[in-house]
């Protein structure tokens, strides 16, 4: 069977950035398993997968508008830092959830110094290549529960 518009994927990956560095890989993990076509992975990579089947090996390197977008400077910030109430020691590299223009968005601490905090709203990997190296190990049809819900579901039924 061909990846398609609403079949279930397992597929195992090695991410890594220009330099090779591995951002990350399903080695020594289960595979990971997507709806094809709802957006579940990065669209560049999606697009790549259409078409494949089951022991298909292949590289594909994704441009940042097809994988987690490019950098907007105004997500980076210096906020004052009170706006972290309760927060006792930030540190670079901490997470938070903020408020933005569009709703709620996730932000990195960069920087801390004195009474001023840095923030970036963007994804960690904003305007960088990916480059994939996958392996596809299943191919299904999805279920009419599946597609209804919009994501697969585990082994043996509903886990939400």
């Amino acid at each position: 069977m061909q990846i398609a518009e609403n079949t279930v994927v397992s597929f195992h990956y090695t991410l890594t950035d220009d330099q090779g560095q591995v951002l990350d890989s399903s080695q020594g993990r289960e595979p990971l398993v997507y709806l094809q076509g709802v957006g579940q992975i990065v669209p560049g990579l999606e697009k790549a997968m259409e078409g494949r089947q089951v022991g298909d090996q292949f590289k594909v390197d994704v441009v940042p508008e097809e994988g987690y977008g490019v950098r907007h400077p105004e997500l980076v910030q210096e906020v004052p830092r009170e706006a972290f109430q309760g927060v006792e020691d930030i540190q670079p590299g901490m997470q938070f959830q903020g408020r933005g223009p569009q709703g709620v968005i996730n932000v990195t601490v960069t920087k801390v110094e004195d009474d001023k905090v840095h923030i970036d709203g963007n994804h960690p990997l904003a305007g960088q290549a990916l480059h994939f190296d996958v392996q596809v190990t299943d191919v299904r049809a999805a279920t009419e529960e599946e597609l209804s819900h919009g994501h697969v579901h585990g082994e043996g039924g509903h886990h939400h």
